[in-house]
């Protein structure tokens, strides 16, 4: 018997069976468990996984860990400095360092700004560097800079020169260009602006007919094109300039414009040519260059360009005014060169010390240790030598980066192999021939890509009637990045200007060497050579070109790339101008699967056209388990156990977390039932796409729901459909693709009447025979008459056509096809199946379903190769079949139908035909967790004989084929002549029932959240080591949103009845004098007690309570109570999603109400464009209002203490401290239930924030750590009992059966049926009040009518006297009862 473990492995679930297969005779099949583990998933993390999103689950988290780490950093740079000028004698403990006083906002900005020429003290100095502390400027690093931020421009020298000579950039390039000089540098985007603005005022005199004020301002806001259309749309034609002089004329007209009169036409281009220099400038970069170059020009210090803006506005934001890194080392010199005249003690030793501190930035760590070793070299070491046993670490060579050029050129013939050309007439597949690869290789190398038709119009003379079996091909990014600049230095060097994307390779390759060699620029940069040995293949110019672009990370210069410059002169032997325009190139960061030594070693056998397994075994590499003999898999070792992932060693976290809890599972079973010998796989469709696939799917899963609603609809309204079915929405969808045909049928052209679309009259086909092909999609489908249909018997459409219509009538069949396919009605592949012969069906149409190179799918099969000899990964269309010829599809349903019946939420249906059948309402198999479990039962029978025999279909009547003997043996004939593959137990009845009873023995396992505090080992340097420090890291976020709240005290009013809650207290609130004066006297008449002074007799219906002595008013049935409410504010941007309402300040609100009044309550039109349309709180005083403090949450708690500027604790006028900066606390995190000393159950709640705190504190303290307090008022005669976390388990009694779980033992696997009904998990908690939901369902809606049988709610302690908690692990077995 050989034991198999099969797993069906979906992104939040994890279904196995583990069974005995018979391989003799005499052995029967045996069942041996089943069991699913549901890994919860937030509502997030599966969104975002789904729809293909790169971001990680803990992405917003670690930016904000990232922020906290930055405010540490300065933190620590501020108290070295205060520890710094202590110890200099500067400042005391007693000095101020910050602004006291009134009117004392700028002061220490006032000081900055005079320091540069004025004597400060050395404590005013003191809070000058400690206000440079703050911002210290941006710092460019290659390795962490956005290119959407722009280039980082340096443009100081230029400027200088168009300062001191009075030019233009056009007037300065044009008189360059005379002189030879034809390389044009970036300029700051003012000079740009100031050349725009004054051609424009100079040409206005000659053109003002077009040149409007509306067009000046809408040139300003357009990129090039834009400016063209507004160019257009004035009149203006731009003249347009060809040739190798284009720049020079285009710049010489630039040139004139800044000096005189110019054509409209010549002008128009010329202001177009400017907008595009601008939007080049542009960005967030560009505008700190801008101001650098103000400072410049001014003479100015950041502190003097501050301070001159803020005595402009006072109310100016100085927050978005960044400067470059140097600036502020600039004004640091200043300072301590002006204040080293009058303070001798600032000496240089003492400068350096604390321009250190300032500035000192540390290199980015290096990402090194996370990068993948080579998967065909690496392999794994003992850590301890000594033992060889305990941990092992992997060595080997680190895989290599897309970015290099022996990657990108490996990745291109690995393509070029598997490119098929196919001749769409005949259906015929052949693969490129040598010469084809290498003139498709020729032009890669110089592309990003290349599309399909490009392809075919290169390698085919009649390209249309060729087709790829791929959409476009991916080129040599690397090398096309390099001759994007090679494009740009032949046009700056004054040798015309091309577009190499529209040439072919061979005329590149000469124009960029004629032009390098006249140059004398270094030729080796044309080309990469994979093959050479040793040395020489690092020291070829090329690929040092891309190691120093890759590699470098920046230097101490402004812009960060002097010296990176430097380095790119030297090499390329250009000049400064010139090699500046490499900068602009950038990689695409990530890493192949191979090492640089692998890919050297088989590329040579891929350029010899070797497939890639092929190619890895002539370089003597094994690059699968699969591909190993026989004698090599008898002879290798495996592990007993699967060791578990490293952390972030996937790319995705939920995929990691998904295998991770597959180990888990399989660790269990192998540990329970003993290690099997071959484990058969299937995974979800979402872990085997990449991100592109699954968010393509996503979108077209959710277009295809909200098609399918509206056809229901259709078809219920329209049609007369009381039951609607899938096959009935399908049938509907096909119907609708004929609709430009008429409403006929594709072969037999016949009429399809609307009436008797759902009759028997016809039939939905499969083009393409299942018998022959195993494909049941939508592309497989059409609608014949159903005695065409019979007719056709197994012949494809095609040959159908052929035969009996002859060659006329399959043209005319072929002109219907490629009308629809032309219309885009029908896709590529029901276009294709239409039009294919039966000797041209696929003979691997399995395979290429199973053969998938994503990287999760092969590292899931990596890890079980290791561990057993054989894995067989199959598909969910096999396993769909093999349910279907066991007898297993309504399982699910029947299991569950005795269950929804009694509650009555079961209906009798009846289809067309008459068949009467029951339905549960709004339910589908996908209810029941168990039914991850029955597909891992179908997916341990599978062999790899079924997916042979499915791949080969068309074959199967060929007695000599491999899949007529497989039929032979493996399958059966039924009563409807239909081949079904034979039952694992023989007898389908008796497979049915014994699934149906392991079933019922499953208790679902869910992954729970037990860890609070996990700790973590913090590193930083000093002198002579590091400091290390164990910091203990909460295990989730500690409150909602990571949003800190204010908080705000204000009355509010409610209208309460007077009755028995009517205490001293509580009419203290009423309102009204008079009638709050009658109440406290009648409470005081009757000793304080509420209820006999309100109640009963003395009711204000039958005793009224007068407030006057003429008994003329009396106290109303309801009076209205007010008192002080504590909710928590958040302060929030304006946008057109505010609540106006919400808005704490009542002016401010009052101006907001006045804007959506002056907008038509349109908040998009009111609320938007801030910048130029303000609200102005004081338009005199420049004030307007961006911001907003809104009431967001009233249940917020405080998780800091107020302190002043200088970091001392406020109290209020009763010594208490203030609290401040509310959160929001995180979900509960348990509910602790005790027994009080009369025998009364208790709750004590307690949050996440809570047991993180009080779990802190014990480890701080060297305390037991316990995350429940059992010791809660024990003082007070409370006993623990139990407590209740998310997705933790408890069984519940059950009056109507006689169920308690007190007399049943709870942890034998023979109870399980009968524990199964009554075991809930905890979904939700909160004060009593608390929902369970039963551990087979996966939906958690509260329906009213399944209600303790699918939910249950507790609201009332008594109900949980004789619950019992239960602990569940990986594998479903209960191993702990009680608290655990």
């Amino acid at each position: 018997m050989k034991r198999i473990l099969g797993i069906d492995l979906g992104t939040t679930s994890i279904g196995w069976a583990y069974v005995l297969e018979a391989e003799a005779a005499n052995e029967q099949s045996e069942i041996v468990r089943l069991g699913v583990r549901v890994v919860p998933l937030s509502v997030d993390e599966e969104t975002n996984f789904e729809k293909g999103k790169s971001i990680t689950t803990n992405a917003d988290r670690a930016a904000r860990k990232s922020m906290r780490r930055n405010i540490d950093r300065y933190q620590m740079r501020r108290d070295e400095l205060i520890a710094v000028m202590r110890e200099e004698g500067w400042i005391t403990e007693e000095t101020t360092l910050s602004e006291h006083g009134t009117r004392s906002t700028f002061e220490s900005l006032r000081l900055r700004a005079e320091a540069v020429e004025k004597e400060v003290t050395l404590a005013q100095l003191a809070r000058i560097l400690l206000q440079i502390n703050k911002k210290r400027g941006y710092k460019s690093n290659r390795k962490a800079d956005s290119q959407e931020e722009g280039p980082v421009i340096d443009g100081m020298d230029v400027s200088k020169q168009l300062c001191e000579r009075s030019m233009t950039p056009g007037q300065w390039v044009y008189e360059r260009m005379q002189r030879g000089k034809m390389t044009v540098p970036a300029f700051f985007r003012s000079d740009l602006q100031q050349e725009l603005d004054h051609i424009w005022t100079l040409q206005h005199a000659y053109h003002s007919a077009w040149m409007t004020d509306e067009l000046r301002v809408a040139l300003t806001q357009a990129d090039s094109r834009r400016a063209q259309q507004l160019m257009d749309a004035h009149g203006v034609i731009p003249e347009t300039v060809k040739g190798k002089e284009r720049r020079q004329i285009l710049y010489g007209w630039r040139s004139a414009a800044a000096m005189g009169g110019l054509p409209a036409a010549q002008l128009a281009a010329v202001l177009i040519q400017i907008v595009r220099d601008i939007n080049a400038s542009s960005g967030y970069l560009g505008q700190i260059g801008d101001r650098s170059k103000e400072l410049y020009f001014r003479h100015e210090t950041v502190g003097q360009y501050m301070w001159r803006h803020i005595q402009a506005n006072p109310h100016e934001s100085l927050k978005t005014l960044v400067f470059y890194r140097k600036d502020y080392q600039n004004e640091f010199d200043a300072l301590w060169a002006s204040q080293a005249r009058f303070h001798p003690e600032l000496t240089e030793r003492l400068r350096k010390r604390l321009r250190h501190i300032l500035f000192f930035q540390r290199p980015l760590k290096s990402k090194k240790g996370l990068v993948n070793r080579c998967e065909l070299v690496h392999y794994s070491i003992p850590e301890n030598a000594a033992d060889g046993g305990g941990k092992r670490r992997d060595v080997g060579p680190k895989v290599c980066p897309k970015s290099s050029p022996l990657f990108q050129e490996f990745r291109m013939w690995q393509v070029l192999n598997n490119l098929m050309l196919i001749h769409v007439p005949t259906q015929e597949v052949r693969p490129l021939a040598d010469e084809e690869k290498e003139m498709l290789a020729a032009e890669l190398c110089y592309r990003v890509r290349m599309k399909k038709n490009d392809v075919l119009k290169l390698l085919c003379d009649h390209w249309r009637e060729w087709d790829l079996n791929y959409k476009e091909l991916e080129g040599n990014r690397t090398l096309a990045a390099f001759y994007k600049v090679y494009e740009q230095v032949i046009a700056q060097t004054g040798h015309g200007e091309y577009d190499f994307e529209k040439m072919r390779a061979a005329k590149v390759r000469e124009l960029v060497g004629g032009v390098f060699g006249g140059l004398g620029f270094e030729m080796g940069l044309l080309s990469f050579d994979a093959e050479l040995d040793g040395l020489a293949y690092e020291q070829q110019p090329l690929y040092r070109l891309w190691h120093l672009l890759y590699s470098y990370e920046g230097d101490s210069s402004a812009t960060g790339d002097k010296c990176l410059l430097k380095r790119l002169c030297a090499l390329t032997k250009m000049d400064e101008d010139v090699a500046r325009l490499f900068l602009t190139v950038h990689f695409e960061d990530d890493y192949g699967s191979l090492s640089t030594k692998a890919m050297r070693r088989i590329l040579p056998f891929l350029k010899k056209g070797y497939m890639y397994d092929v190619a890895c075994e002539q370089a003597g590499y094994c690059h699968s388990v699969r591909s190993r003999t026989r004698e090599e898999l008898d002879k290798r070792t495996y592990k007993d156990r699967l060791d578990l992932l490293p952390s972030k060693s996937l790319h995705n976290p939920v995929v990691e977390k998904i295998l991770n809890q597959m180990i888990h599972v399989v660790n269990g079973v192998t540990s329970a039932y003993g290690k099997p010998d071959e484990i058969r796989i299937e995974m979800a469709r979402e872990l085997k796409s990449y991100a592109a696939e699954r968010e393509r799917r996503t979108a077209s899963i959710a277009k295809a729901t909200k098609e399918n609603a509206e056809i229901e609809k259709i078809l219920r309204q329209e049609f007369g459909l009381s039951y609607v079915s899938r096959n009935d929405i399908v049938r509907y969808k096909l119907y609708e693709e004929l609709k430009e045909n008429d409403y006929k049928t594709l072969y037999s052209n016949t009429d399809i009447p609307k009436e008797e679309l759902f009759s028997k009259a016809f039939d939905i086909e499969h083009i393409i025979p299942q018998a022959r092909l195993f494909d049941d999609s939508f592309s497989n489908k059409t609608l014949e008459a159903r005695q065409v249909n019979i007719e056709k018997k197994d012949r494809t459409a095609w040959d159908f056509v052929n035969d009996c219509y002859g060659s006329e009538g399959a043209a005319l069949y072929r002109c219907r096809v490629d009308e629809l396919f032309n219309k885009g009605i029908i896709s590529k592949d029901k276009h294709k199946y239409l039009l294919m012969p039966g000797d041209k069906i696929p003979e691997d149409f399995i395979n290429r379903d199973l053969r998938n190179t994503q990287y999760i799918v092969r590292k899931a099969l990596e890890l079980f190769e290791d561990f057993v000899p054989s894995v067989l990964a199959t598909s969910g269309a096999i396993t769909s079949r093999l349910r279907e010829d066991w007898g297993l599809v309504n399982v699910m349903k029947e299991m569950n139908l005795p269950k929804y019946e009694r509650q009555g939420v079961v209906e009798t249906c009846s289809d067309r035909e008459g068949h009467v059948f029951k339905r549960i309402q709004d339910w589908t198999k996908r209810n029941d967790h168990r039914h991850h479990a029955m597909d891992a039962l179908t997916i341990a029978f599978t062999k790899r004989a079924y997916i042979q025999y499915l791949n080969h279909l068309n074959a199967r009547k060929d007695v000599t084929s491999q899949a007529y003997a497989i039929q032979q043996k493996e399958m059966e004939c039924d009563g409807d002549h239909r081949w079904r593959f034979k039952c694992p137990f023989g007898d389908r009845s008796r497979f049915r029932r014994e699934a149906m009873r392991q079933l019922d023995q499953i208790l679902v396992s869910i992954k729970s959240k037990n860890k609070v505090l996990t700790p973590s080992l913090n590193r930083s340097k000093k002198r002579g080591g590091y400091n290390r420090k164990i910091e203990w890291t909460p295990r989730g976020p500690l409150h909602k949103k990571r949003t800190v709240y204010g908080r705000i005290r204000r009355y509010v009013t409610k209208n309460v009845r007077v009755g028995s809650s009517f205490t001293q207290a509580e009419i203290e609130k009423v309102a009204n004098t008079c009638f709050r004066r009658a109440l406290l006297a009648r409470l005081a008449e009757f000793g304080g007690d509420p209820k006999k002074a309100f109640t009963g007799k003395n009711s204000l219906e039958k005793n009224p309570l007068y407030c006057d002595e003429a008994h003329t008013q009396t106290v109303p049935l309801l009076v209205k109570l007010v008192e002080l409410e504590e909710v928590g504010t958040i302060r929030k941007e304006i946008t057109p999603d505010l609540n106006v309402e919400k808005v704490v300040d009542r002016r401010i609100r009052t101006l907001l109400e006045e804007r959506l009044a002056l907008y038509g309550q349109d908040a998009k039109k009111a609320f938007s464009n801030l910048g130029e349309n303000p609200i102005w709180l004081n338009q005199e005083k420049g004030i307007s209002v961006k911001r907003v403090t809104i009431i967001d949450k009233s249940d917020v708690v405080s998780i800091h203490e107020k302190r002043d500027v200088d970091g001392r604790l406020m109290h209020d006028e009763h010594g208490r401290t203030i609290p401040c900066d509310y959160v929001q606390t995180q979900n509960n995190h348990h509910v602790a239930i005790f027994c009080d000393a009369e025998g009364n159950l208790q709750e004590h709640i307690e949050t996440f924030f809570d047991v993180v705190e009080r779990v802190r504190q014990q480890r701080i303290e060297g305390r037991t750590v316990e995350v429940i307090d059992k010791n809660y008022k024990r003082d007070e005669g409370w006993q623990f009992l139990f407590s209740m976390k998310i997705n933790e388990y408890f069984v519940f009694p059950d009056e109507k059966t006689g169920f308690d779980p007190r007399s049943v033992d709870l942890m034998d696997p023979a109870n399980y049926a009968l524990v199964s009904p009554h075991l809930f998990r905890v979904q939700n908690l909160s004060s009593k009040d608390y929902y369970f939901r039963h551990h087979l369902e996966t939906t958690v809606e509260n329906t009213k009518a399944l209600k303790d049988v699918t939910w249950k709610r507790i609201n009332t302690l008594e109900k949980l006297k004789n619950i019992v908690k239960v602990r569940v692990n990986h594998i479903g077995q209960i191993v702990a009862v009680g608290e655990y």
